[in-house]
């Protein structure tokens, strides 16, 4: 059928397309006059910059050693008569521990006591009997000399027998026995083992270029794998006057109060040397926003605007990056929403971070431990 021969029809479509037009131009105007929702802004989170404690330190590692040890033995070739210790045992300066058979020196020391005494009377006699004018005075000096060579014997007998009791040479605790009574003891028979451990001393190296940073008395942390929840606090007392060439180290001796006895010698210790302690501004590192080889944060101003610097940093501790230069304490640092952010822009602000705040918290309890 063809078109031309309806009119009607195509009058039918010119006024369908006719209202069409009229209603879309209708909807686009009504659309063109209604009032436009403004943008949501974008919500982001905040801490403010602070001002916490730190502390630089030096780490290493050394082997506990006990402040005085000694392997006990015996000066003389004699057998143990007995022995007045057990293993393990706690003892003072001077307790007796071994006694060695003796029996012919006591009886030669007896001899010379003896003679001693016949000496000093002689001399007494000779004394007096000088005054009267019997005799000469030069009997009277061999007398002397007599009572003095006797004097002497005794003495040297006392200092033998005095070899044969091993007492403890200072206080503190006994290893092993390893002896027996009738054992034959020589010079190279150790007895036991003592060990002064009230004090426990560690040697460690700190590489030359903090050499500058060490002095006596300055402060140490001391750990152990037995104990690693719990630090043990020393000092500094010896700096070796000499640099190791092939290291190029500084060898550090420290002393730490060990009153509970729970450091023995030989313990692996890790070594935290404390070198500064101080207060600095601190921000979140998640705040930081890194360009090639810069660092910047957006914070946000009086004008709920965010605001890009750039930051110079410094040490880290825990989660938070020392701002030396471009931030003022209290300056409210973005650090949720820092990529979709842009400087200028008006935020909303969030919740803080209940995260960081734990966090600084407990840095602070902490009294703001850092590791350089």
């Amino acid at each position: 059928m063809s078109v031309s021969k309806h009119p009607l029809l195509i009058l039918s479509l010119i006024a369908a397309v006719a209202v069409g037009a009229v209603t879309i131009n209708k909807i686009l105007g009504d659309q063109s006059t209604a009032p436009r929702r403004p943008a949501a802004l974008l919500r982001v989170v905040v801490e403010p910059a602070r001002l916490l404690p730190y502390q630089d330190s030096i780490e290493a590692n050394g082997t506990a050693r006990a402040i005085e040890s000694v392997e006990l033995m015996s000066t003389v070739t004699e057998t143990v008569r007995a022995v007045h210790f057990t293993d393990g045992m706690t003892v003072r300066q001077g307790d007796v521990l071994i006694e060695l058979t003796s029996a012919e020196e006591s009886a030669v020391l007896a001899e010379a006591r003896a003679a001693l005494a016949e000496a000093r009377r002689k001399f007494e006699r000779n004394k007096n009997l000088v005054a009267k004018g019997d005799i000469a005075e030069s009997v009277v000096d061999q007398a002397k000399a007599d009572l003095e060579s006797a004097e002497a014997r005794v003495e040297g007998m006392l200092a033998r027998l005095d070899d044969r009791v091993i007492r403890a040479p200072f206080s503190g605790v006994l290893g092993f026995r390893q002896v027996s009574p009738g054992t034959l003891m020589s010079g190279n028979t150790v007895i036991t083992t003592l060990d002064d451990i009230s004090t426990i001393i560690v040697d460690f190296s700190v590489p030359e270029a903090f050499l500058a940073g060490l002095r006596i008395g300055q402060s140490i942390d001391a750990r152990s794998p037995a104990y690693p929840d719990r630090g043990f606090a020393g000092s500094v007392t010896t700096i070796r006057s000499r640099i190791d060439p092939v290291t190029r180290a500084a060898t550090v001796r420290a002393a730490l109060d060990n009153e509970e006895r729970l450091l023995r010698p030989g313990m692996l210790l890790a070594i935290e040397l404390i070198e500064r302690r101080g207060e600095s501004l601190f921000v979140p590192e998640e705040s930081l926003v890194s360009i090639r080889d810069r660092r910047f944060v957006f914070y946000v101003d009086d004008t709920s605007a965010a605001r890009q610097v750039e930051v110079q940093t410094g040490r880290r501790q825990r989660g938070f990056v020392e701002v030396v230069e471009g931030l003022q304490p209290g300056d409210r640092v973005i650090t949720r929403g820092t990529t979709r952010v842009r400087d200028g822009m008006t935020v909303s602000l969030g919740d803080n971070d209940a995260s960081g705040a734990n966090r600084l918290a407990r840095d602070r309890a902490a009294g703001g431990a850092a590791a350089r």
